[in-house]
């Protein structure tokens, strides 16, 4: 049977947005595969790994009438998009195979039945539900996801805390060392009623998720719906509809973490920072990645060590009088920051060589980092 005749785009593209959440290695094989299912002009591609489901849809697929069935992802997507971007493809079903067809070019694929495929369910219970836009939420993840922790033992860590409250959606990630928090308000919400401003309401993304969304979200004003339920979380966004499983468990109390009382701060230009940190960064110790900061009146200087007693020393002129400062930090972590804020101007505060940094943006409140420092 003739599942499906259209353009190579007309599948690769939903088939890229669902196949990111697709493991190379399953204990359930079938966890490889994606879903097709057509239904008319319809065709509706599903992907899971137990924990997060993405589920999107295209129009244009002809056909000799409706089916389902499930395929490998990673297969499909390196056979379409190896060939031509104007290429006609069809999908014929045969028994248990599939074969792709395009010109003279043939490949036949295993399937697994539709019915086998294990989808997941949404949770029954109260929901709230507001919307954004893609581009500001993109933003959100953009300044806060690089400071969850990977693999580690605390596994409310390897996730990122989303806060609800008074009419502000809040961000925050940590991995002990460093912590990224961002804010954003949330103004009208279209259909969508905003959220109560007076109930607090915090959940934890899984690290999966949030690399996920990040990579899906259009950098656009377009909306994203996002709704809470019970132990799960749901985005929808243009074809796209994302649920994930939550993280269970108490995310530690950031409001504790971030300095309040800085004797000292400094503003530097960031891109200048931000090369001078590169070019250090290069003899640092390949282990522990540390470089010296020595802040004195009127410069900055950056200076780095590794074993074989390679040296590497930058100076930044800084409009600085206050108490001279001799401190260390993992290169990476400032790297991160700085990678990931677009601002012409970073404000670094601080107490002394012992006590956590905040590194903030001048007249924006609504993104702070603290760092810890390490001895070198």
């Amino acid at each position: 049977m003739l599942l499906i005749k259209t353009r190579r785009d007309v599948l690769l593209a939903p088939l890229q947005a669902v196949s990111g959440i697709v493991e190379r290695r399953h204990t359930l094989p079938i966890l490889s595969n994606v879903l097709l299912e057509k239904r008319g002009q319809v065709l509706t591609l599903l992907a899971t790994d137990i924990e997060i489901q993405i589920t999107t849809s295209t129009t244009g697929a002809s056909g000799e009438g409706d089916g389902a069935v499930t395929v490998g992802a990673r297969k499909l997507q390196e056979i379409l998009r190896s060939l031509p971007e104007a290429a006609e493809v069809s999908l014929i079903l045969e028994d248990r195979r599939m074969q792709v067809k395009a010109g003279k070019s043939r490949f036949n694929l295993q399937t697994l039945p539709a019915d086998d495929f294990p989808c997941m369910a949404l949770s029954e219970g109260e929901a709230r539900r507001f919307a954004v836009s893609q581009k500001q939420f993109r933003h959100l993840l953009a300044q806060t996801h690089y400071s969850m922790a990977t693999q580690d033992v605390r596994y409310y860590l390897n996730g990122l805390l989303l806060l609800v409250e008074g009419g502000e959606l809040r961000a925050v990630a940590t991995d002990g060392h460093r912590l990224a928090y961002a804010s954003m308000a949330l103004g009208d919400t279209g259909d969508a009623s905003p959220p109560d401003s007076g109930q607090r309401q915090e959940v934890i993304l899984p690290r999966k998720t949030v690399i996920e969304l990040n990579r899906l979200l259009a950098d656009s004003d377009e909306p994203l719906s996002i709704e809470i339920l019970p132990a799960q979380i749901r985005f929808q966004f243009g074809q796209i509809n994302l649920v994930s499983k939550l993280i269970d468990g108490r995310f530690p109390d950031y409001q504790r973490v971030i300095p309040t009382a800085l004797r000292n701060v400094v503003a530097v230009e960031r891109s200048l920072l931000l090369q001078s940190m590169i070019r250090a960064a290069i003899l640092t110790n390949e282990k522990f990645r540390g470089v010296r900061l020595v802040l004195a009146d009127g410069s900055l200087k950056i200076m780095a060590a590794n074993a074989e007693q390679e040296e590497a020393q930058e100076e930044i002129e800084v409009d600085y009088s206050g108490e001279p400062l001799d401190v260390g930090f993992n290169v990476s972590y400032l790297l991160d920051v700085l990678n990931n804020t677009a601002d012409d101007i970073i404000e670094w505060g601080f107490n002394d060589a012992n006590s956590s940094a905040l590194l903030t943006i001048p007249g924006n409140d609504r993104f702070k980092y603290v760092v810890m420092p390490m001895r070198i």
